[in-house]
């Protein structure tokens, strides 16, 4: 094959030209700020259909490229497009050259720019450059059409023939791609400035464009003068502090006039700003009284002693039963008691194993009854133990058992439930050496525990 050379100095020329005067006039054509485009398609390039011995049907012929316009519209009906296109070429001679080119183009549309569908007619010149050493001059002449799909958006499809001024060289395109449209600056429309309520505070910055202000307040008023504007103030018509939100405290105890039941005598919070009285009639005045709902004595400040033991009932553990000072109020516990509370923790027996209590116990835990009702003011705890024989959790689950025994027979004595309590220890608290039988005796016991105090 013949290798084809560049003949034509000219011709290469004027390609170089054509460029730029594309590249001027869309430089012109923004800098008059018209609105345009620009758009992404995909390019079939048929080299062989309008050849010599071309074949309309011959699609494998077909090669493909990309394409990317830019354009701009002068009239809603004209626009003029610099397209430039890259790809590869069958030609007659020779098969997949590259190729790359730039046109303008005229475009005319048919439909209105607000309509979906715009149908479109080009004519134009481009300049075609084959594999870097030679090129033609190409007429393209062809049809378009956009669909509408989003604001400024569209689907494009374009065919076109393109006739050259070299033989063997006129071809279809066919493109289909995506189109952007772009609009040219609106005009701004500056409003006038306004200041509504004439405080020289335009009402664009005046927080309170109708009522005239402050400039240190952003325009809104201060009617009381006392640094705080009227909109965060909770009392604009009377000085007042920030503390209080612009409110006064007439009687400086602390509450605001606007709270205060009494704004011109002193007094608490927690009385509305009202000085205390005696709501307890014990004859001292609550703001002394520490015990200001109950009546009470003066040498315990207002708080009573019922049962006269000489310590008041808040510090007192068992304020109905009298007791010494140094048992907390509570009285002590006879001897003669202790004794019987330290005997059932050994004589307080169970069947075998188990947490059933033997019938010989039931007389001693009576006993525990009759301690109980004579100190009401004591609550009793009742804690379970057993020796080291057996596995740990069955011991600690026997002694939970044995020591719930015990309280359900005092409960059931009529001991009230929220006076007895009860709690398994299993071995972990011996009280005799578990490697000797007497040591085992002793440590498998219930012990009875008296506490001062119902809480």
């Amino acid at each position: 094959m013949e290798e084809k050379t560049n003949e034509n100095p000219l011709r290469m020329k004027f390609g170089v030209a054509l460029v730029i005067a594309l590249l001027t006039i869309s430089l012109s054509l923004q800098a008059q700020g018209e609105w345009g485009g620009v758009s992404f398609k995909s390019l079939f390039i048929d080299y062989q259909t309008l050849s010599a011995d071309g074949d309309f049907g011959a699609f494998r012929e077909y090669t493909v490229g990309l394409e990317f316009s830019y354009f701009h519209n002068i009239t809603d009906h004209f626009s003029v497009e610099l397209p430039i296109k890259m790809g590869t070429a069958n030609l007659l001679e020779e098969k997949n050259i590259q190729i790359f080119g730039a046109d303008i183009h005229a475009n005319y549309k048919f439909r209105d720019p607000e309509k979906h569908f715009r149908p479109y007619v080009l004519a134009g010149a481009g300049f075609v450059i084959e594999n870097g050493d030679s090129s033609n001059i190409q007429i393209p002449v062809g049809f378009r059409l956009d669909f509408r799909v989003a604001p400024g958006a569209y689907v494009t499809w374009q065919s076109e023939v393109r006739f050259s001024l070299d033989e063997n060289r006129d071809n279809f395109n066919h493109s289909i791609g995506f189109k952007y449209m772009f609009g040219a600056p609106k005009e701004v429309i500056i409003p006038p400035v306004l200041d509504t309520d004439g405080d020289g505070i335009v009402d664009t910055l005046d927080r309170c464009p109708l009522i005239p202000g402050l400039e240190v307040f952003f325009g809104c008023p201060d009617t009381d003068g006392d640094g705080i504007p009227d909109s965060d103030d909770d009392c604009p018509e009377y000085p007042g502090l920030a503390e209080f939100n612009g409110c006064p405290d007439s009687d400086g105890d602390g509450v605001p006039d606007n709270d205060d039941e009494c704004p011109n005598d002193p007094g608490p919070v927690e009385n509305n700003g009202c000085p205390l009285n005696d709501r307890d009639d014990d004859g001292i005045e609550d703001d002394m009284d520490d015990c200001p709902d109950t009546p009470g004595l003066v040498r315990f400040n207002g708080c009573p002693d019922t049962d006269g033991d000489g310590l008041r009932d808040i510090d007192d553990l068992c304020p109905n039963t009298a007791g010494p000072i140094e048992n907390q109020g509570c009285p002590v516990i006879k001897a003669e008691h202790r004794e019987i509370l330290e005997f059932a923790m050994q004589a307080v027996e169970f069947e075998h194993g188990s947490a059933r209590l033997s019938s010989g116990s039931h007389g001693l835990l009576k006993q525990i009854v009759g301690i109980m009702d004579a100190y009401p003011d004591y609550r009793l705890e009742i804690s379970g133990h057993t020796d080291s024989t057996g596995a740990d959790a069955f011991n600690q689950k026997l002694s939970e058992q044995r020591a719930k025994s015990c309280y359900d027979y005092l409960v059931g004595q009529g001991v009230s439930a929220r006076r007895v309590s009860f709690v398994g220890h299993g071995e972990t608290m011996p009280i005799a050496d578990n490697e000797t039988q007497d040591g085992r005796q002793l440590n498998r016991r219930v012990e009875f525990n008296m506490i001062p105090g119902l809480n």
